[in-house]
């Protein structure tokens, strides 16, 4: 089977967009609710686009295109979009209006760019990529559904370049509804943010490379309690976690952990590119950095971080019951040889569990 490989990875979210900024000086945010951080579009499009494209689409098509000429890909075999909502601003604003102008006098546009399927849509126009185009609308898998779709397909040899996107914006109504519904505004927990990721997988190793993902598994219910991840190696150096605060949700990452992966430190990025459908998108993104960097920023550490920001996402009382490792030795935080593979774990809802398994790209 053919080894793949990230070969570039662009965001744009809550953090310094299109930068790794993130790194050495991350922005952390008070607030239940944040939008991203739009980086100036008019250095990217012209008058027209930008006055045409709805948010989510400026995002999706800037870091795609951001990707692709990183990557030095033009034309990829496929792209492929996880996304859980949608274009989900333009979907209001359209129904407001069919509701408020007794549907009268609408504008088309809020029509056609409502539905999920638009984002992959606009790249594959803008790209002139006629080949694989699919959409994942699974709420919180839809971005590993869109990543396995890519993975499967490159191992079997059926494409050798995938863009892989995943792709949420977060509405004031929504997130209303969101925290109504109790999947936000718990104590502690994390803000809903946004998501706009784009990575080019490649069967080629280039000077580019950011990494290799070596293995992903997807489990569904009660498999993950009978799994052994026989088929992951045992030289894990980090375990990059989805908690986002929530004790509820984040007790079923640490007794997976503590019995599956012992003894292995945990990290965490949530608490700076907040909550989303795919979020999960931007923990691979956080893991593919600091591989490629050879480093592990002390903010993303779970229980021994200095950071006080940091540490008060994760309940005290799970801390002390799931005691956390630390191997945090001198040549461990900057030695580029120390730091190869980084195991992205999230679940949605303790029904879905994916495991992401990155390695570090040696010599090209």
């Amino acid at each position: 089977m053919n080894n793949i490989y990230i070969n570039s990875i662009k965001q744009i979210s809550t953090q310094s967009p299109l930068t790794d900024d993130w790194i050495e000086h991350p922005v952390y945010y008070s607030e239940p609710y944040v939008r991203a951080m739009e980086p100036d579009y008019k250095q990217f499009f012209t008058p027209n686009e930008a006055r045409r494209f709805g948010k989510i689409l400026k995002r999706a098509l800037l870091v795609s295109r951001q990707t692709m000429a990183e990557s030095g890909v033009a034309l990829p075999n496929a792209i492929i979009t996880g996304t859980g909502l949608g274009c989900i601003e333009s979907t209001e604003i359209f129904l407001d209006k069919l509701v408020r102008d007794g549907e009268e006098l609408l504008n088309p546009t809020h029509f056609m760019q409502s539905t999920h399927n638009t984002i992959s849509s606009l790249i594959a126009i803008d790209t002139k990529c006629h080949g694989y185009n699919s959409t994942y609308a699974h709420k919180g898998i839809s971005f590993e559904c869109a990543l396995q779709d890519a993975f499967l397909q490159m191992q079997s040899g059926k494409i050798q370049t995938a863009l892989v996107g995943a792709h949420d914006e977060m509405t004031p109504a929504y997130f209303t509804l969101l925290k109504k519904a109790g999947y936000f505004g718990n104590p502690n927990q994390t803000f809903a943010g946004e998501t706009a990721v784009a990575m080019m997988l490649s069967t080629e190793k280039t000077e580019q490379t950011v990494c290799e993902i070596e293995a992903m598994e997807k489990m569904y219910g009660n498999d993950v309690e009978t799994h052994n991840c026989a088929s992951l190696p045992n030289d894990i150096n980090y375990i990059m976690l989805g908690t986002n605060g929530n004790p509820e949700t984040d007790k079923i990452y640490f007794e997976n952990c503590a019995r599956l992966f012992p003894n292995i430190p945990l990290l965490q990025y949530k608490h700076i590119f907040g909550e989303g459908y795919t979020a999960p998108a931007l923990g691979v993104y956080a893991a593919a950095i600091c591989l490629l960097r050879g480093e592990i920023p002390e903010h993303l550490r779970i229980g021994i971080s200095d950071d006080p920001i940091s540490d008060s996402l994760i309940s005290d009382s799970l801390i002390s019951d799931f005691p956390i490792s630390d191997n945090r030795t001198s040549d461990n935080r900057t030695s580029e040889n120390r730091i190869s593979k980084i195991l992205c774990y999230n679940h949605f809802e303790n029904k879905n569990h994916t495991f992401i398994l990155l390695s570090k790209s040696l010599t090209k």
